[in-house]
């Protein structure tokens, strides 16, 4: 963007400026430069995106122009769009997303709609269901505001993780049927066949393969929620073996998984013989990416 004193830009307008940041974009690498133009622009200006095409023409001051260089600043850097607006959807709810946190992924949203698939319309007793790593919240949250039916939980290890999905719960008028605990797993949990289903999105990228992910995951979102150990198993086979003691007969445990991991979740299930059932919900890109295990009768 010209410098502020430059001649041509006191001119700048809306168009202008979404114009060569566009390009500046590109340039960059910097993934969908049109739409991460836009979203920036209306965050320095306070306005929605529509209201961008309603104002092509209108200048920017220079305390504008100055909020919206130090936000291209930031995504040239790699910090993702989420981060530098402090929210991201999922599941048709805004979620508040900081740095203490995964940010919400439409894969994610397949293992919602697989758990809502999976629970009952209408409870004839207490159905109780608990989100492992909640980190945002956007699963249990998503539930509680889809099915308002069970009692629900959540455990974080992460304080902050566990501010941001308390902040979210409130935000989406689910707080009072969600409590949450911080605590390492089922640490906080009292052991005993207490849920009809659990779900999470534990770590599942092997440890060697963290720093070839794209800048904006590896060096900006949290580490401990992407690394799965060695080959990627570490938290999910503790699932497996901490699951059954606190699930229900009948009762479901469902993880999202990585792309390549089906064989050895089926693998993991064979060893537990805790489950009658096993099977997999394909992403939007045709992966194995939810898993689906219930626990035998």
């Amino acid at each position: 963007m010209p410098n502020q004193n430059s001649p041509k830009a006191l001119r700048w307008t809306i168009l202008d400026v979404l114009k060569w940041t566009t390009e500046h974009f590109k340039s960059h690498d910097v993934d969908s430069p049109r739409l991460t133009a836009e979203l920036l622009l209306a965050e320095a200006l306070g306005l929605g995106r529509i209201d961008l095409y309603l104002r092509f023409d209108q200048p920017l001051s220079d305390s504008e122009r100055d909020r919206f260089r130090e936000l291209v600043r930031r995504r040239i850097r790699k910090e993702p769009v989420a981060y530098i607006l402090g929210k991201k959807e999922f599941w048709g709810i805004e979620f508040d997303v900081t740095p203490d946190v995964l940010i919400p992924r439409p894969d994610t949203e397949i293992l919602v709609q697989a758990a809502l698939d999976r629970l009952p319309e209408v409870a004839g007793e207490p159905v109780r269901v608990i989100d492992l790593g909640t980190g945002s919240g956007a699963i249990i949250v998503a539930l509680a505001a889809t099915r308002p039916g069970p009692l629900y939980f959540a455990s974080d290890i992460s304080f902050p993780a566990l501010k941001v999905a308390a902040r979210n719960a409130a935000i989406a008028g689910v707080s009072e049927r969600i409590r949450f605990y911080a605590g390492d797993w089922f640490a906080p949990v009292t052991v005993g066949p207490l849920f009809r289903m659990i779900v999470s999105n534990p770590p599942y990228i092997p440890t060697r393969e963290i720093s070839l992910l794209a800048p904006e995951i590896h060096s900006h979102e949290p580490i401990g929620a992407l690394d799965g150990g060695p080959d990627g198993l570490s938290d999910i086979s503790r699932l497996f073996k901490e699951a059954p003691a606190r699930l229900l007969p009948g009762g479901f445990l469902m993880l999202e998984i990585g792309y390549d991991q089906k064989d050895a979740v089926i693998r993991l299930a064979g060893q537990s013989r805790a489950f009658d059932h096993v099977g997999f919900v394909k992403d939007y890109g045709g992966h194995d990416r939810v898993a689906v295990l219930r626990k035998s009768l």
